[in-house]
């Protein structure tokens, strides 16, 4: 991959994701892949329940500005059931159903938003005790969301708790900024390291290319600082899966093409040179090598339900295949027949040599 680009050409309109992407189902044999991994388990509320609520009033941040979220009203006998489900299903989230602690907590708010691809709800669980908060989300289950989370658990540095049952998804709450917030309102601050932002830019960008994790515009993630030994250190965090291996454009797949994301890539174009940008990229291939090896069973399992499932179309597929073939002088990606396959065909492509070099400790990628 070259060097972060800033050109106007880059950052133009047409690397712009679909508009709304339909939810695919869960298969059978990736809700047997959750169950056996201890994501599939019973929950005491549905999303289907949270529908039911009398009204809503839009929710404001402090300036008065929309949020594109509303807080829903239910009911005084239907939030009481909902009431306690959620408290249950937060402890099912945090301590895997010990509901000791459940005492003290409650619900105080519920937030819904229609903007986007998953309309989601927000939960915010309050502790009555001190007043600490925590929030938590209810989703649809989508099959290519679902794939997202889990190739985000075993690919990147972070680890994922999510939970499914039947068409319900539990997320919990990624803390950070929101991209959007940090570029307009910490970016420019005299206490932010500029060149540790710019070298996690440029991993962030080449971990959601290897993965093939699309639409991460700024507020599709989240920037997590660190204190550390006489400054920070930033970690850039995707919070919105629904584009994992959906888009048929191959530029959609890598961050420094949105411009919602251009002072970030202006950012690595002033303090990175060529070198230190093809540095920072063997890192992450590096350390995405070692998470291939060390989940290597679990991986391949979880590409081959992936493999045998429709989470897009012909259109895009036969138009993701085409480019990433174009870009990497590469055959192999034509003979993909769905996205799992380029999904697997594009970890092997991008980290073969890397895996090659790990390999002798710790066992091969098998095609």
């Amino acid at each position: 991959m070259s060097a972060i680009d800033d050109n106007d050409q880059a950052l133009t309109e047409p690397n712009k994701p679909s508009r709304k992407k339909p939810m695919f189902p869960v298969q059978e044999s990736l809700r047997s892949y959750l169950k056996q991994h201890g994501r599939e388990v019973k929950l005491p509320v549905s999303y289907k329940d949270l529908l039911h609520f009398t009204y809503s009033v839009p929710l404001l941040d402090k300036n008065g500005r929309d949020t594109y979220w509303e807080t829903v009203l239910y009911d005084i006998r239907e939030f009481e059931f909902i009431r306690e489900g959620l408290v249950k299903m937060y402890a099912i989230l945090k301590t895997e159903g010990d509901l000791t602690f459940t005492k003290h907590l409650d619900v105080a708010r519920i937030d819904y938003c229609s903007f986007g691809n998953s309309n989601p709800f927000r939960i915010r669980i309050v502790n009555k005790f001190n007043d600490n908060y925590d929030h938590y989300y209810i989703k649809i289950a989508d099959a290519s969301r679902i794939y997202g989370l889990e190739l985000e658990h075993l690919l990147s540095p972070n680890r994922i708790t999510y939970l499914t049952h039947h068409n319900t998804l539990v997320e919990e709450h990624i803390p950070g900024i929101p991209g959007d917030v940090f570029i307009s309102k910490h970016l420019n601050e005299p206490s932010t390291n500029k060149i540790r932002l710019a070298k996690e830019f440029v991993k962030f960008n080449e971990r959601c290319f290897v993965r093939l994790l699309g639409d991460m515009r700024s507020y599709n993630f989240v920037v997590d600082i660190t204190p550390d030994i006489e400054d920070f250190q930033y970690r850039i965090r995707a919070i919105d899966f629904d584009q994992q291996s959906y888009e048929g454009r191959k530029n959609l797949y890598l961050p420094q093409f949105f411009k919602e994301n251009k002072e970030l890539v202006s950012l690595c174009t002033k303090h990175l040179n060529q070198d230190s940008v093809e540095q920072y990229q063997m890192e992450e291939r590096t350390m995405m090598a070692f998470r291939v090896a060390s989940t290597r069973f679990r991986l391949m399992e979880l590409l081959n339900i992936m493999a045998r499932d429709k989470i897009s179309t012909e259109e895009k597929l036969n138009q993701l295949r085409s480019e990433l073939s174009e870009y990497f002088k590469s055959s192999a990606f034509l003979k993909c027949t769905s996205m799992g396959q380029l999904v697997k065909r594009q970890l092997k492509q991008t980290l073969q040599k890397n895996l090659a070099l790990i390999s002798k400790n710790l066992g091969k990628f098998e095609d």
